[in-house]
């Protein structure tokens, strides 16, 4: 199979990872990444209560030997940081052995987004570890919901989820650019590699979530048609050019995309981790009957 044919990938024998903070729309559980570090699966996730209820309060770094039961390492609280709200986070290990927890931030007041980042010792310290803003974004532009890959030769990777703020009303729309970095921490923008299609079912966004494989670029990304769905993604699958590397501008090769059967048919936030025998197990923002949306993981079948 080559990326060319690639379908919609779905979950077998889905389970919930991390069920909604509560039960109806707007608690959520998920906009999750995770990483393998020596037989042991990382998991960080945001937790989010409705708009009147605070918005995305906490985010929570866990940890499992079975990638599917996990226990709570550490958790950091938004007001620590100013923000309004928090979105998606990413967690790993440094190549120098450290580690890193990338969080995005909102601007409280306004639509803009900041990407920060913290660096400990031991994925125990991370919430008194040392703070660095990595994407400030500016006045024109609200920047969140990283990916973040590291190559076999150091080289940092990120594709981040842009917002316009030039239109007041619609700051939800959505794009993805690519940034270089070789610390992860100062990073160069590439430009926009991944844009909303016209008439499409990713019209009004597309956000890529999660990087299955740098060579050839396969990725997973979120989109929506319309102002009305924000918050309520599906899932596609884009691939970059052959031979073009991580910078690559990326075609999607969905045209329907994967969706919950329930509610508002949100399946969003899609991550994946590598496991040994080569499986793919995915992680996945999933909406349930009631509105709320559970963290939900898999192993990834049909590729």
């Amino acid at each position: 199979m080559t990326v060319l044919d690639l379908g919609l990938p779905f979950l077998d024998e889905p389970r919930v990872v991390v069920p909604a903070p509560d039960a109806g729309p707007g608690n959520w559980s998920g906009a999750a990444s995770a990483v393998l570090v020596d037989g042991v699966t990382y998991l960080t996730y945001r937790v989010r209560r409705p708009l009147t209820e605070g918005r995305g309060v906490a985010v929570v770094v866990a940890a499992s030997p079975d990638g599917v039961a996990f226990e709570t390492v550490c958790e950091v609280e938004r007001d620590e940081f100013g923000a309004e709200s928090f979105e998606r986070p990413v967690v790993l290990r440094r190549p120098d052995g450290g580690w890193r927890l990338y969080l995005s931030c909102a601007t409280p007041g306004s639509k803009h987004w900041w990407v920060e980042a913290l660096d400990a010792d031991t994925v125990e310290e991370l919430p008194r570890g040392r703070r660095t803003v990595t994407l400030p974004g500016d006045e024109t532009v609200g920047v969140k919901d990283p990916v973040v890959a590291v190559d076999d030769a150091g080289g940092w990777h990120l594709w981040s989820c842009d917002h316009p703020l030039t239109d007041t009303g619609e700051e939800d729309r959505m794009s993805t650019s690519y940034h270089s970095s070789s610390d992860g921490l100062a990073w160069t923008r590439h430009g926009t590699v991944l844009s909303p299609r016209s008439g499409m079912w990713d019209a009004r966004g597309a956000r890529v979530t999660a990087v299955v494989s740098l060579d050839p670029l396969v990725v997973l990304y979120d989109g929506r048609p319309r102002k009305e769905d924000n918050w309520h993604e599906r899932c596609g699958v884009a691939t970059g050019e052959p031979g073009a590397g991580p910078a690559s501008a990326l075609t999607s090769r969905t045209t329907q995309p994967l969706a919950s059967q329930d509610s508002d048919g949100a399946w969003r936030y899609a991550a994946t981790v590598r496991l040994p025998d080569g499986r793919l197990r995915c992680y996945a923002e999933i909406a349930r009957p009631d509105g709320a949306h559970d963290l939900v993981t898999g192993i990834l079948t049909g590729w």
